[in-house]
């Protein structure tokens, strides 16, 4: 059982660990965004779908950049363009838009 002056700080520690997880960029100064991997990519999945490979790319996890490796994106047949994965400035700061179709 947790003792009631225990709560206060285990709501702190959760909230702090939380807001670290959703920074989508480093605190000045910045570093360096590392060079994308070299990746070897797999055949697709198959027939019948239409498939797109999406490479990977480097994702700020609040203490470091962290690899997300690529993956193939199922086409719905109703898309007509792939948007690759990009960097945008967005309400101050840089955030990564995963590739996607419109």
């Amino acid at each position: 059982m947790t003792s009631r002056r225990a709560l206060p700080a285990l709501a702190l520690a959760l909230v702090a660990g939380f807001a670290g997880r959703s920074i989508a960029q480093p605190p000045p100064p910045y570093p360096p965004v590392p060079p994308p991997r070299v990746e070897v990519v797999p055949g697709p999945p198959g027939p019948p779908a239409v498939w797109i490979w999406m490479p990977g790319h480097w994702h700020w996890n609040g203490v470091a950049y962290v690899w997300i490796g690529g993956h193939y994106v199922r086409r719905d047949p109703s898309w007509t363009r792939w948007v690759p994965g990009h960097w945008a400035f967005s309400y101050g700061r840089w955030v990564w838009v995963p590739g996607h179709w419109v």
